[in-house]
């Protein structure tokens, strides 16, 4: 592996794993990535916020998961940010990387001066798992509580796969001189991931050494979570601390192993061949009454902002 000094960490997650506690983790930076999108529309700075959050999960979640296409996030609330949408396509290739794109709807008029997250009513957090053409999306709501969306992610993985996670995400605005103002965003995920022991029915001994796991078990997460708490905002962001630095900073007793960083980008799969597509279904009375006045049939792609204007006759059930 090159010198961690010698790699350009942003837009790259990193999977590693704690020997020692069984746990496996992710850190991800993706200062491009999040900017790229929120370039996609003019969001109020509190919506741009709850996005980059939403980003930085969705990366950590779509490498752990790692979809044979696609991981779909959704925020869906009563407040003035109504909904934000994720997708994580996982690469076509092994060399390539994976895209994420990312869109949120809001209320202009509700956003107040305070924190993001209280710009979320009473909602969900959804999770889709779509893997593919012949396969049936896996799909988990849980209810969109605590103080961040991250804690909601938490609750999801606890209620949903009965897994330990714990997600740390931080980003914000900064200004550099040459650059102007730039979003950075990072996150650290971690798992639990306990060996499991096989009861030997109802064996008095392997009633206690289950016991005994359990405890271990819980001490194990219980200890890395605290390590987990030192870290600092800078060190996730970087540039200064590389990821494998932090993970041997934080995790050296834990006998940690880093593994291959995989790269991510902004990427959006919208196209025209997809709209038609999407309107293959519609018979000429149904395509006519989405004619617009100028005579053809539109459509916005709601994560890039691209508008695609048709001809009528061209679309629909009887397309020439």
């Amino acid at each position: 592996m090159e010198n961690a000094t010698q790699v350009n960490w942003d837009e790259n997650i990193l999977p590693f794993e704690l020997r020692v506690s069984d746990s496996r983790g992710r850190i991800v930076r993706l200062d491009q990535t999040v900017n790229d999108i929120l370039a996609q529309r003019d969001y109020p700075k509190q919506v741009e916020s709850l996005i980059s959050e939403m980003v930085i999960i969705t990366a950590l979640l779509g490498s752990m998961v790692e979809p044979r296409w696609k991981l779909s996030l959704q925020v869906q609330t009563d407040g003035p940010v109504r909904m934000i949408a994720t997708d994580y396509f996982a690469p076509s290739e092994a060399d390539e990387p994976a895209s994420i794109r990312a869109y949120a709807s809001f209320d202009g008029d509700r956003i107040t001066e305070g924190k993001p997250f209280e710009q979320l009513g009473k909602g969900y957090f959804a999770v889709l798992v779509d893997q593919g053409k012949g396969s049936k999306p896996y799909q988990a709501l849980t209810p969109l509580e605590g103080s961040s969306i991250a804690e909601a992610a938490e609750a999801y993985f606890a209620a949903s796969e009965q897994i330990a996670t714990k997600l740390i995400v931080e980003h914000g605005e900064t200004y550099m001189k040459d650059e102007g103002t730039q979003w950075r965003a990072a996150g650290m995920l971690l798992q639990h991931l306990p060996k499991s022991l096989k009861s030997e029915g109802g064996n008095p001994e392997s009633d206690k050494e289950q016991r005994e796991h359990a405890l271990r078990k819980d001490e194990d997460w219980n200890r890395i979570n605290v390590l987990l708490q030192t870290v600092e905002s800078l060190e996730l962001l970087g540039p200064y601390v590389s990821p494998p630095e932090l993970v041997w900073r934080l995790f050296h007793e834990e006998e940690p192993a880093v593994y291959e960083a995989r790269s991510v980008k902004f990427g959006c799969t919208c196209s025209e061949e997809r709209v038609r597509q999407s309107l293959s279904i519609y018979g000429v009375k149904d395509i006519e009454k989405m004619t617009t006045e100028d005579g053809k049939v539109t459509a916005d792609c709601q994560f890039c902002n691209r508008h695609f204007a048709l001809d009528p006759a061209t679309v629909g059930l009887e397309a020439k």
